[in-house]
């Protein structure tokens, strides 16, 4: 039985009115309906006219005017022949058990077949009281059948998908083997035994399968899942960038959304609001924890999954990339005893990766190591996570303050997004802790500016910083494509080496192993700013970006751009590149 047959029994047998069918089961349907404030009496007696007139059931007629919507009728048919309804949509039909009964058996029978369980095939029909008509169906499938009621035009409307249109998911699920993405028992906490066989042979089931499994194996590091007005838009982010990947018919949106929040335990029914949720799945015998949002929009539910793929993540500071003139001042901050150590940069540059790896580095079993995220994206040994919940007012702040009441060596702060997540982890640094944090700011001189703009004092700021990474990822450069060319002039000055103009850089050209982008993995590019007394003076009298920056230069410091003109002139990535990311004015 697949979870949307489940789904469909449930909603049937949850529509208004049931309580009154207890009573009304012995009244015609038409004056049950009316009865219970879903038809008119004047509809009513349109409908026996047209009834009359075209010689159809009662449920029938009432669907075909617009009276009664098909979810609102099947309830109370149902009650009246003690058979179970479904309302026929993707993801209900099992394709495996359509050569059972012929296409002309099944126009004729006005039967469909749904699905197999054991040695009893369900069938939907449009006269599920017809005993000739089920002992014809058992004759044909050679297989004991259980008739589950559906409206004629259902199956008249669903049969013709059945039978003509390939109703197998696309053929690029060929290679997605039944058992090739696994729930973590130890995440989910419900019977795995019972979902499976509920879910087994669902073509829904198979795509979201190819969705995990593919976006693994590309390295994926998000999957969106976009409703369009006629297609289903699948993409995934690789290396930074999205690329489409997959266009699955509109109508199986809502069923591709419904697996993955039942997956992840999200409320199936609720589409009016954003929801989060997450799970451990096993996908090619790799674990891989997904983040799941969605959010509803105009067309449907957008939903993205977020790839935690531990494979493609080292959390080991000297294995980053980072120079050795730069990874040195990194470390002599974490040296530190107490103090604010804070890491910048926008969405996915990788500065969660870096504060993983600098508490790597410095925990020990001799210091208590707390951290607050929203959310927890990898759970490490001997360090204590809290997450973020603001269904319990458990924000930022709040964690902190309790946070200091544990005794604790060394704080990271996932985030400071307000005032008063700062002036907390500022008094914490000022009190004997050792606080890492990261800012959304362009450089490390954006960082200082930022603490002000937010209204902490100067002379707190001064004395708490012992200093401030930022960084960026670049995308490397195709080792099966690399050439060779002469940039663009302007493009040099821009990036301040217009004496390069007579020299060439590498690029790439594009090729199959990287999907004609002429890149393939990234690389992080970083900008250390080290806390000193003449910038702990400089900060006292609160200076503006520009004089921070120029102080950074004046003492020997490198910026994003020079590192990743660095790079270019390497030939680990492009002079494009460079410019794309890095150009930070």
């Amino acid at each position: 039985m697949t979870s949307a047959i489940l789904d469909a029994f449930e909603m049937s047998a949850g529509v208004d009115g049931k309580d009154n069918l207890e009573t009304a089961a012995p009244m015609p349907l038409g004056d049950q309906l009316v009865r219970a404030g879903i038809l008119t009496s004047n509809e009513l007696e349109a409908a026996l006219r047209e009834q009359s007139v075209k010689k159809l059931r009662m449920g029938e007629t009432l669907v075909e005017l617009g009276f009664v919507e098909e979810d609102q009728l099947l309830p109370f048919v149902e009650r009246q022949l003690g058979t179970p309804s479904v309302r026929l949509r993707d993801g209900v039909v099992d394709p495996q058990v359509l050569p059972l009964i012929p296409r002309q058996t099944a126009e004729s029978l006005n039967a469909l077949p749904l699905f197999k369980v054991r040695e009893t095939l369900f069938v939907a029909m449009a006269e599920p009281d017809n005993l000739q008509l089920l002992d014809e169906l058992e004759r044909i499938s050679r297989f004991r059948v259980t008739p589950i009621l559906c409206l004629k035009s259902a199956i008249a409307r669903m049969l013709p998908r059945c039978y003509e249109e390939n109703f197998e998911v696309d053929s690029v699920t060929a290679d997605i083997e039944q058992g090739a993405v696994e729930l973590n028992s130890e995440a989910m906490h419900i019977d795995l035994q019972e979902v499976r066989s509920m879910a087994d042979g669902s073509p829904i089931v198979n795509l979201v399968n190819y969705i995990i499994v593919h976006a693994v194996r590309q390295r994926a590091s998000d999957v969106h899942i976009e409703p369009g007005r006629k297609h289903t838009i699948i993409r995934f982010r690789i290396d930074g960038q999205l690329r489409e990947v997959l266009r699955p018919r509109r109508d199986f949106h809502a069923a591709i959304a419904s697996r993955l929040k039942v997956m992840a335990k999200m409320d199936v029914a609720e589409q009016r609001v954003p929801q989060d949720g997450g799970l451990h799945v096993v996908a090619d015998k790799n674990e891989i924890d997904l983040r799941i949002s969605t959010l509803p929009t105009v067309l449907g539910e957008k939903v993205v999954l977020r790839v935690l793929d531990r494979r493609n993540i080292t959390f080991n500071l000297d294995e980053l990339g980072i120079p050795h003139r730069l990874l040195n001042p990194m470390k002599q901050m974490l040296a530190r005893p107490y103090g604010l150590m804070l890491v910048t940069g926008p969405t996915g540059s990788g500065k969660t990766t870096t504060l993983y790896s600098a508490i790597e580095l410095i925990k020990t079993v001799h210091r208590n190591i707390v951290t607050v995220e929203d959310p927890v994206e990898y759970q490490l040994e001997l360090i204590n996570q809290v997450h973020v919940n603001k269904m319990v007012s458990l924000n930022f702040p709040t964690a902190l303050r309790s946070i200091l009441r544990q005794d604790p060596d060394v704080i990271m702060i996932g985030e400071i997004r307000d005032a008063e997540t700062a002036e907390v982890a500022i008094q914490a640094a000022l009190t004997g802790h050792l606080v890492l944090s990261t800012l959304h700011t362009n450089d490390s001189a954006g960082a200082i500016t930022r603490l002000l703009d937010m209204g902490v004092a100067s002379y707190k700021i001064a004395a708490a910083l012992v200093g401030v990474v930022a960084q960026r990822l670049v995308r490397k450069i195709c080792p099966a494509c690399r050439t060779t060319h002469f940039p663009n002039p302007e493009v040099l000055e821009v990036l301040g080496c217009p004496e390069e103009s007579r020299r060439h850089f590498s690029c790439g050209e594009g090729c199959t192993e990287c999907f004609d982008t002429g890149y393939q993995g990234r690389l992080g590019i970083y900008e250390v700013l080290m806390a000193d007394e003449s910038l702990r003076d400089l900060i006292m009298g609160a200076p503006n970006v520009d004089l921070v920056r120029q102080w950074h230069r004046d003492n020997g410091g490198t910026t994003l751009l020079d590192e990743g003109v660095r790079l270019a002139t390497e030939g680990t990535t492009s002079v494009d590149e460079v410019l794309r990311v890095a150009c930070v004015r």
